[in-house]
């Protein structure tokens, strides 16, 4: 289903839509990841933006080990 472009706030906010493209690229540019692991971050998250920022900051931190 494609991301209702007229519901903007909050609500919206909170969710990334995954099968929107330019949702799915602007995660991974802004975590410094590539399309395949912030694909694999979402699937596993769910659309909930808070818990994906914690994966993607998870994955960030074993990285630089």
């Amino acid at each position: 289903m494609a991301d209702d472009k007229s519901k903007v706030g909050g609500q919206d906010r909170a969710r990334i839509a995954r099968e929107q493209q330019y949702e799915l690229n602007y995660f991974a540019e802004r975590h410094g990841l590539s399309a395949s692991e912030a694909r694999k971050i979402l699937k596993e998250s769910g659309p909930d933006r808070e818990s994906a920022d914690v994966a993607a900051m998870r994955i960030k931190q074993g990285s630089r080990r």
